[in-house]
């Protein structure tokens, strides 16, 4: 099957977003991919992407091209398309290129030259596999929980503690960690380090099965030394770098709702044609046909709200008069409407794409059964359906 184009109609893209997908499309209905073993496919899927240039899009362009990028900056509109597509096809696909933009971006929001020059080309070439390490086993949502450390010495840094459900952990080759620089600042007391992975005292043995499967791990950091040069943007500044990046990636989780909401659909029209009942085809009869009706809507409603978004981030680089508080606070709304919207609806478009198929919905190795599973998880990752109700109700009342 190949993805849809017809939304990039819709006057949230621009030129160079709809000549991304023109190629894209087409490439990403070509592809399949062994999956059976999630962490080799994981990396497979990060040389392929690497090696098409699709992986350009997770850093910017830097002087002269000199970061990789495939644009000057960060584009969130073609993030939500290139995830909407690729999660269309396989799910396993999304994950690992959104990984090398998630597992980077604070690398390409406060990154040293230095820094920039050192991971980002290879994060684009698909020649370095990027993780983020925020949540721990007591602080995934709230993130002032943290209790990772970070002490500074004489050489540079010793960091102690565990982060949990790693994204790419074990398999990654380096990690953007946020470890506490001063205990008794909470949230303002978060300091960001990149770690490579085969640093002295960082352990990623421990693997974390889940029920669509992907890398993810615990990473133990037991006197991990660590030089000055490896603290990332200000002392104490990570907690906002972390809200940056996950801003930024935001809507973009919600394309990748949308990818799943749309390749549920089109398996239950091609179902709904094929499978006959009492001398009709299942396309036939108006229950039917009214719940094709609802998954088209929901799919829909879910595609605006995060393409504004998405448009609502970029315009930020290039008006000035967006970065004021109130601005700030529009997009940030606009992106949790986005990623609890399309993520709830395409939850429901795939349960009723599963009913659709009755008896073989269930059956493993059926796509609608594989969506089933691979869906839950977005509800939950780069802040919940409850956080983002959260930061929209503190909205409307502050309105």
């Amino acid at each position: 099957m190949t993805p849809t184009t017809e939304h990039l109609a819709l006057p949230f893209f621009d030129d160079v977003h709809r000549a991304l997908a023109a190629r894209l499309s087409p490439w990403v209905a070509q592809q399949q991919l062994d999956e059976s073993d999630d962490r080799r496919a994981c990396r497979e899927w990060v040389k392929l992407l690497g090696a098409q240039g699709w992986l350009r899009y997770c850093v910017p362009a830097g002087n002269n091209g000199a970061l990789g990028g495939a644009l000057p900056a960060l584009d969130s509109r073609a993030l939500v398309i290139l995830r909407e597509a690729l999660a269309f096809q396989s799910p396993l696909a999304d994950f690992s290129f959104a990984m090398q933009g998630l597992g980077s971006g604070a690398i390409t929001l406060a990154g040293t030259a230095t820094q920039q020059a050192a991971y980002l080309p290879k994060v684009a070439a698909g020649d370095r596999i990027a993780a983020f390490a925020l949540s721990e086993p007591e602080a995934g949502s709230d993130v002032a929980a943290m209790a990772t450390t970070a002490v500074q010495t004489a050489s540079g840094w010793t960091l102690n503690g565990t982060k949990t459900w790693i994204s790419n952990g074990g398999i990654a080759d380096f990690y953007v960690v946020f470890a506490k620089t001063d205990a008794s600042a909470g949230a303002r007391g978060i300091t960001a380090f990149i770690v490579d992975a085969d640093t002295p005292g960082l352990d990623s043995s421990e693997h974390i099965a889940v029920m669509a499967p992907h890398p993810l791990a615990t990473l133990r950091f037991n006197d991990c030394q660590l030089p000055a040069s490896a603290q990332l943007g200000e002392a104490n500044g990570g907690f906002k770098l972390a809200m940056q990046t996950l801003d930024i990636f935001r809507a973009s989780v919600a394309g990748a709702a949308l990818g799943m909401a749309r390749r549920a659909l089109a398996e239950a029209i091609a179902h709904a044609q094929q499978r006959k009942m009492f001398g009709h085809t299942l396309a036939d009869f108006q229950l039917t046909q009214a719940k094709l009706g609802e998954m088209a809507a929901l799919i829909d409603a879910a595609a605006l709200l995060t393409y504004r978004a998405a448009w609502l981030r970029d315009s930020s680089e290039i008006q000035p008069d967006a970065s004021g508080a109130a601005a700030r606070q529009q997009r940030t709304v606009a992106a949790a409407m986005a990623k609890m919207t399309a993520t709830e609806n395409a939850q429901k478009v795939i349960d009723m794409a599963l009913q659709m198929h009755g008896g073989m919905g269930v059956k493993v190795g059926t796509k609608v059964e594989s969506l089933y599973r691979d869906i839950r998880s977005l509800r939950i990752y780069e802040g919940a359906t409850e956080v983002q109700q959260l930061i929209i109700g503190k909205a409307v009342l502050q309105s």
